[in-house]
């Protein structure tokens, strides 16, 4: 089957379970945003040395993909994308985020005032903080999704935030801190 079928010419792409809406929809930004944060970690995670940074790029990834669905899912057919198995961000998928965050910051990692992306010379390092950036604008394309009346869960909400709150810390990381 080729990728080319032709039926978003008219402006319209689809859901899971057939249902179809406006690519210029609250929902399909929020959809691109976290799939653009998806792209943006994978560029990190290429040019990451650290082994430890890859496991935790590639769990985030997973947990992104997952989200898509979900996103990719309108509310009335909600039941049917959980009665299929499909993943959905809970609040253990937060916990486990804000506990990599805090471990982090254990190694004495603070904010002590704006970065400069890049100002360090590492380029593994400047990808995480592009990510970050990428992170805060799917969250608030999430939040516009919410407020537009298309209630979009909590975890899901809380997950951007402290996703982006780890990528700020990791960027921070010196190397074999």
């Amino acid at each position: 089957m080729s990728i080319i079928t032709g039926r978003g010419d008219s402006g319209e792409t689809d859901l899971l379970f057939g249902r179809r809406v406006k690519k210029s929809s609250v929902r399909m930004d929020a959809v691109g945003s976290v799939d653009e944060l998806n792209a943006a970690l994978g560029v990190a995670r290429a040019t990451a040395v650290d082994a430890e940074w890859v496991k935790l790029i590639d769990r985030i990834q997973e947990l992104l993909v997952g989200l898509m669905g979900q996103l990719a899912t309108l509310p009335a057919d909600m039941e049917r994308y959980r009665s299929s198995g499909f993943p959905e961000i809970s609040g253990a998928d937060v916990e486990w985020v804000e506990g990599e965050a805090k471990m982090y910051e254990a190694r004495g990692i603070r904010f002590t005032g704006w970065a400069r992306p890049g100002a360090e010379g590492c380029q593994a390092r400047a990808c995480v903080d592009y990510a970050r950036s990428v992170a805060r604008r799917a969250e608030r394309c999430i939040l516009a999704l919410h407020d537009s009346g298309e209630e979009v869960p909590g975890e899901v909400r809380l997950f951007f935030n402290r996703v982006a709150d780890l990528l700020w810390i990791l960027a921070r990381v010196e190397a074999g801190q």
